[in-house]
């Protein structure tokens, strides 16, 4: 396998990972919809009222299913089957997953069958680090060093829940039932909107995520959507976690559809501990800025 094939690989996902977040998070109006708001305790209600507040009160019970669905697990681990498409470009590598929450997302991917590490995707709070193993160079820096990630307004704490099946409302650490008001509910799907972006869920009868859609649509910066699915759900602690996850980005903002496409296929899943929630890179490691590496990239 060529060397820029696994380079493509992992910087491709970092790039897909990038647009999958915004800062804030407004109440969605759309009125074919049920707000998850706090009912009217005021007054003599009207029908019409009672109506809504029932509406509402069954809105709420939903989410705290979505929301009890959720892993109590500390870590997930497991190896994986890693597959990403970037144009004409289709890269299949063994390699495994290491998150721990509140901690670090991690994805490594290996030569096939020598096993040896060529890439490292890493996340936590404080800064993301993007390692290049073949040609010993890495990236280190805050989100807000980071153009491609501090304009699509990137949180690591969003691109855990999307990782763990969790709902999620942009700039918070976690959702809890007092957010319940900034979702709207409709059957089994649930909604939040925010300015040009729009977040929905759809679960199962039992309020599992089966997948995330996200989309963002501009007259000046065009349309970008990101498609998160979720299968394969294997047992960890008492809850079910997704095995598989396959998504996708897709974005006309360069006048151009360019879709990047990730499979990532767990074999197991293991709320293991043993292990070291920080990476540090070797001196003897060139660091470089994004786009001496995102460049090459961007042409795909």
């Amino acid at each position: 396998m060529k060397k820029l094939h696994i380079t493509m690989a992992t910087m491709g996902l970092a790039m897909l990972l990038a647009s999958c977040a915004s800062k804030k998070a407004v109440v969605d109006n759309t009125p074919t919809q049920t707000q998850a708001t706090t009912p009217t305790q005021t007054g003599t209600q009207t029908p019409s009222t009672r109506s809504t507040d029932a509406a509402a009160t069954q809105a709420a019970v939903y989410l705290k299913k979505v929301l009890d669905n959720q892993v109590y697990a500390k870590n997930v681990v497991g190896d994986m089957t890693f597959n990403i498409t970037m144009g004409s470009k289709d890269v299949t590598v063994p390699g495994s997953v290491h998150m721990r929450r509140d901690e670090v997302i991690r994805l490594q991917l290996f030569i096939p069958l020598l096993g040896t590490e060529v890439g490292r995707v890493e996340f936590s709070p404080g800064r993301v680090l993007i390692v290049d193993r073949m040609h010993k160079e890495y990236i280190e820096a805050d989100y807000n060093q980071l153009d491609f990630l501090k304009n699509n307004g990137l949180n690591f704490y969003s691109l855990q829940a999307l990782f763990w099946n969790e709902l999620l409302v942009p700039g918070q650490k976690s959702v809890g039932e007092g957010d319940f008001p900034k979702f709207s509910v409709s059957g089994t799907n649930v909604k939040l909107t925010n300015g040009n972006m729009t977040y929905n869920w759809t679960t199962s009868a039992k309020g599992q995520i089966v997948m995330t859609n996200v989309n963002y649509a501009s007259a000046k910066s065009g349309a970008s959507s990101l498609l998160w699915m979720y299968s394969d759900f294997k047992t960890l602690g008492t809850k079910q976690f997704p095995a598989h996850q396959n998504f996708q980005f897709s974005t006309s903002s360069s006048n151009q559809l360019k879709t990047v496409k990730v499979n990532i296929d767990m074999n197991e899943v293991k709320d293991k501990s043993d292990w070291d929630a920080k990476t540090v890179v070797s001196n003897k490691y060139k660091k470089v800025e994004p786009t001496d590496i995102l460049g090459k990239l961007l042409k795909f």
